[in-house]
């Protein structure tokens, strides 16, 4: 069953990269890691996670219309710097999808 405001995407990832905050806490925390990687499902399948509804509306029009997409996930058990949310941003390219934190923007 699908959740409600979650759209089928079918937009390509590109290649996948995450910053060095990311990358060096999932070697650190396999929880972590599969955070990110349920997280990563959820941005592909139009689960935009913790982003507004104006947010969300954005990203379904973006899918269609090429522009970059970008999610929230929040998860409590990994405060970095207090705050405990990764972003996912696929290019309006779709040439790349990066997963960071938000003060490595």
């Amino acid at each position: 069953m699908d959740k409600p405001g979650v759209i089928r995407t079918g937009f390509s990832a590109g290649q996948l990269v995450a910053t060095k905050g990311v990358a060096d806490l999932c070697q650190q925390d396999p929880r972590f890691a599969e955070f990110v990687k349920l997280s990563l499902q959820r941005h592909l399948n139009g689960d935009w996670g913790d982003v507004d509804s104006e947010d969300q509306q954005t990203n379904n029009r973006a899918v269609t219309e090429e522009e970059r997409i970008l999610s929230a996930y929040n998860d409590d058990r990994f405060p970095k710097n207090s705050v405990a949310t990764i972003w996912i941003i696929t290019e309006a390219d779709r040439s790349v999808t990066t997963i960071l934190f938000p003060d490595e923007y």
